[in-house]
């Protein structure tokens, strides 16, 4: 059995062949299909203004597929939150905490997860949290979250004298919302270092910048009530399929969209069929080349070969699988295949599953 633990990230992507509420019905049926497989987090990404992913509301999305769940912790990957009034998400968290107790996560992001415009529309008012007060944000919101534990003064929560003493977070109780920090570059690493949160680094935007984010994390890392000592969790494009052949098949939808969106043309995921009909350019094939040896793709063994590398030279505590396949049920099997190669508990049956439908269909 693998040595981390092992988590499931979700963007609801839209395919050309599909609808955005289409997307949003995959995601939530992939949830209830990874629950009893031994996935510890399924977690909910948050995209505006964008033709590529329908997960615009990620706190909506966890309530929904917490109750349609029994064994993951749903969480936030992540809630961007310089758009939002610290109170608020909060009492977002509070309330999916009191509906799943210990069973949710807040995921933070620094990024705006759309374009400026798009940005500016969702704040509550011109500018009304520059980049700059990032940390302030951060620090109320914790603040309100320590507030609901019944925690005051010296101990968590608000100072005695603050401004907001005496303004609650509701519903509150002894539930807690863990906190996790995102990023995928030095920033992100130093904001959780110095509040002492796990920190989640995202491999699958900028691979390029792991060593340096993790060292600056844990070489400013602060001791919180949340957490004594560092914690990594890695987030990463991973793709697994019987043969590499087919795993090759199944990427290049994910490859040639990716390559798109560095050439700022990305809209919908092409179809499977579409993917293997594009006709690739120059530019194209010299991006796809960089795409494919970025990502972890191929057999059960070849993937966990090299997730085991990452983990042991990194010293990651947990994984984030990100599968973006534009089947559903190729996409299962993903996961299914990742899940029984670390050997999560659970797996047997769902595989089991897997090959007595596959029988009866022949």
């Amino acid at each position: 059995m693998s040595q981390f633990l092992l988590n499931a990230l979700d963007q609801s992507a839209i395919v050309t062949n599909t609808s955005p509420s289409q997307a949003v019905a995959e995601t939530v049926a992939l949830a209830e299909h990874l629950d009893p497989l031994g996935y510890s987090r399924f977690w909910l990404a948050e995209h505006h203004n964008t033709s590529s992913f329908a997960g615009a509301a990620p706190e909506i999305l966890i309530s929904h597929i917490a109750a349609r769940t029994q064994n993951l912790s749903i969480g936030s990957g992540g809630i961007m939150l310089p758009h939002y009034s610290p109170l608020k998400v909060a009492e977002q968290f509070r309330m999916l905490a009191a509906l799943a107790p210990g069973r949710i996560d807040l995921g933070l992001g620094r990024a705006p997860g759309g374009d400026m415009r798009t940005a500016a529309a969702l704040q509550p008012g011109p500018k009304a949290w520059p980049p700059e007060v990032f940390p302030q944000q951060l620090e109320m919101l914790m603040q309100f979250l320590e507030d609901a534990n019944g925690l005051s003064g010296e101990a968590g929560g608000f100072p005695d004298d603050h401004p907001y003493q005496g303004l609650h977070a509701q519903p509150m109780g002894d539930e807690s919302v863990p906190v996790w920090m995102l990023g995928s570059g030095g920033d992100g690493a130093i904001h959780a270092a110095h509040h002492g949160l796990p920190y989640v680094y995202a491999h699958f935007i900028n691979p390029d910048n792991l060593d340096s984010a993790l060292s600056a994390y844990r070489a400013n890392f602060k001791a919180s009530r949340q957490s004594d000592t560092p914690r990594v969790a890695l987030a990463a494009s991973i793709l697994v399929a019987e043969t590499q052949e087919e795993a090759d098949y199944f990427a290049r939808p994910r490859n040639i969209w990716a390559s798109q969106l560095m050439q700022n043309k990305a809209g919908r995921f092409p179809t499977l069929d579409e993917a293997q009909d594009w006709q690739v350019t120059p530019q194209d094939a010299q991006i796809l080349a960089q795409l494919e040896a970025r990502s972890l793709t191929g057999t059960p063994d070849k993937v966990m070969t090299q997730l085991n590398a990452i983990v042991e030279s990194h010293n990651i505590d947990e994984v984030f699988a990100l599968t973006l396949i534009p089947d559903l049920q190729a996409r299962k099997r993903s996961y299914e295949l990742l899940a029984k190669a670390a050997g999560l508990q659970g797996t047997r049956d769902a595989a089991s599953s897997h090959d007595q439908s596959l029988t009866a269909a022949q």
